[in-house]
């Protein structure tokens, strides 16, 4: 349905700037904001994990033979996102930072077989390429500082 990609789209697209703010903050102050890092860090986890939820409905609604696989997978960022919650923020970031790469590979490899819609893999790599951009920036800038 159009309406409903428009509004995946416009929902997904709107969670890129807790992302951009966060990491710009990383840099520059923000007023309001004591501890942008750890804000950021603690958005992205909530994130990825909402991303692997992505997979447990998927699998939920299909019957084939990869459904357990497919659980199994739908987990693991939720798993990685919490110990990103548990470490130092370099540690932190690096975890999330390969978390949503490694998630948009697997979700490239499994998209015809959880029959993602069309515009799925073409928004998220989009939204893969800025979460990179600021997990990475905000690492850059602990490692900086």
């Amino acid at each position: 349905m159009p309406g409903n990609a428009s509004t995946a789209k416009l929902l997904g697209y709107a969670g890129l700037i807790p992302f951009l703010t966060f990491s710009i903050g990383c840099w520059l102050p923000l007023p309001y904001v004591t501890d942008p890092l750890h804000v950021l860090i603690a958005y992205a986890a909530i994130i990825l994990s909402f991303m692997g939820a992505i997979h447990w409905g998927a699998a939920m609604s299909s019957s084939g033979s990869k459904r357990s696989q497919y659980l199994v997978v739908s987990v693991i960022p939720a798993l990685a996102a919490w110990i990103s919650l548990l470490t130092p923020a370099i540690a932190a970031l690096m975890i999330l930072l390969f978390g949503f790469i490694a998630l948009f590979l697997y979700d490239r490899a499994v998209q015809r077989s959880q029959a993602f819609p069309a515009w799925y893999i073409p928004m998220r790599k989009n939204l893969t390429i800025v979460v990179a951009f600021c997990l990475a920036s905000a690492l850059l800038s602990v490692l900086w500082s």
